[in-house]
C-alpha cells in the first residue's frame, strides 16, 4: 500500500485540501490518503481552534464520496501536543513494516521543518510530499539543513512551472519529491474572517461543511469567546 498522510487543523477543511490530496494521490499514484486532524499543533499555539469534535466531522463530511479519502483520529486521541515523528511511528505500526508512507505538507509549513521534533529521523520514517504553496518560493529549500543539495537551478524551475517534480533521495532509502502544483488560493484564516464578516463562501468550502459551520455557529466572533 501507498498511504499518503496529510497533517492539518483543517480549522476548517476547504477546497484546497482537497485538491491537494486529490492531485497528490494522482500523481504519486497513491492508494489512499488519510486526513490527520492535529488535536494540540506545536506550529499553530495561538491560531483559534474549532472543538477537535468539530473539526473531525468536518472532515468527514468533506471526503465521504471518495473512497480513496480516509481520516484518522490518531492526534486527536493523543492529550498532549502533536509531534508528527509520534504520529508517523504510530500509523507505522498500525499499517505495517511494507506500507509505503508518504507525509503531504505545503512548503510554507515544510519551511519550518528543521524546528521540528526529530527532525532527522522523521526524513528517514517516510517519505515527505511538498505541494507548492502561494507566497512560498522552492529556492528557499537551497539553503536548508538537513536535506542533500539541490542543485537551484531545478529549483527556480519549479518555481517558474518550467518543471512540475523534483525527486530527491534522502540517505536511508526514503526521499524527498517537490511537487508543483496549480495555484489554490482559499485558506482556512481567509473563510475564518468571511464567516466573521457574513461573506459568501462559495465556492471555498464544500456544501456539507459549509452547512455543518452554519448549524454549530463556528467561527463567529461570539463563538471564539466561549470556545464553541
Amino acid at each position: 500500500m501507498r498511504i499518503g498522510l496529510f497533517g492539518g487543523t483543517f480549522n476548517p477543511i476547504h477546497r484546497c485540501h482537497l485538491v491537494i490530496a486529490a492531485q497528490a494521490r494522482d500523481r504519486l499514484r497513491l492508494d489512499r490518503i488519510v486526513f490527520i486532524p492535529s488535536g494540540h499543533p506545536p506550529h499553530k499555539p495561538s491560531e483559534p481552534l474549532a472543538e477537535a469534535r468539530h473539526r473531525l466531522e468536518m472532515v468527514r463530511r468533506a471526503i465521504a464520496e471518495d473512497p480513496s479519502f480516509q481520516v484518522s483520529e490518531v492526534e486527536l486521541r493523543r492529550a498532549t501536543t502533536s509531534y508528527s515523528i509520534e504520529t508517523v511511528r504510530t500509523l507505522r505500526g498500525e499499517y505495517g513494516p511494507n506500507a509505503e508512507l508518504f507525509f503531504l505538507i505545503g512548503l510554507d509549513a515544510f519551511l519550518e521543518f528543521p524546528s521540528w521534533r526529530q527532525a532527522s529521523e522523521l526524513l528517514q520514517a517516510c517519505h515527505f510530499v511538498v505541494v507548492s504553496r502561494p507566497g512560498s518560493a522552492f529556492l528557499s529549500l537551497s539553503a536548508m539543513p538537513l536535506l542533500p543539495k539541490i542543485p537551484p537551478g531545478l529549483l527556480t524551475a519549479l518555481d517558474a512551472r518550467s518543471q512540475d517534480r523534483i525527486d530527491v533521495p534522502i540517505p536511508g532509502g526514503t526521499r524527498l519529491t517537490l511537487l508543483g502544483l496549480p495555484p489554490c488560493d482559499a485558506s482556512a484564516s481567509e473563510i475564518r474572517d468571511r464567516l466573521r464578516k457574513r461573506l459568501s463562501l462559495s465556492p471555498l468550502l464544500p456544501a456539507s461543511v459549509e452547512s455543518y459551520i452554519i448549524r454549530f455557529g463556528l467561527y463567529q466572533e461570539e463563538s471564539d469567546r466561549t470556545g464553541v
